[in-house]
């Protein structure tokens, strides 16, 4: 059961790298609010509005999402904290601790900005793993 445990966290450190990335990028623009991977889930992911979001209890059943709130982000499980950032035209690249309850560490990714309103994941050298996100309107 331990190592269950301890797989699940460091699932959740994973996926809240993602969210990661976005904080970071608020030096550039301002990223604050609710990212979801499907669009058309916002409400079914997210409660609340404007700048006072929340996860819905069965969130994750919907889609992945995350919170961005200063240099923080927010996962259903976890948070992370964005230490730095180096952008490289359209990407940021970022470094940042995630925690949980089981686990925590610090975790290198990047991150394409589009628009205000999408950016996506990237995997170098996996490009099949990129993954979309969308603001979610307040």
């Amino acid at each position: 059961m331990p190592a269950r445990n301890l797989c699940r966290g460091v699932s959740l450190v994973t996926a809240l790298t993602v969210l990661l990335g976005i904080g970071v990028a608020a030096e550039a623009r301002d990223m604050r609010g609710a990212w979801v991977t499907d669009e058309s889930a916002c409400k079914k992911v997210f409660t609340g509005e404007g700048t006072k979001f929340g996860f819905a209890k069965d969130a994750d059943v919907y889609g992945s999402g995350f919170i961005y709130e200063g240099n923080r982000l927010r996962g259903k499980n976890a948070s992370c904290a964005i230490k730095t950032q180096k952008q490289d035209g359209e990407v940021l690249h970022l470094l940042a601790l995630c925690a949980n309850d089981v686990t925590f560490g610090t975790v290198q990714f990047s991150l394409r900005i589009h628009d205000d309103n999408q950016i996506t994941r990237l995997y170098p050298g996996l490009s099949e793993l990129d993954t979309k996100y969308y603001r979610c309107s307040p």
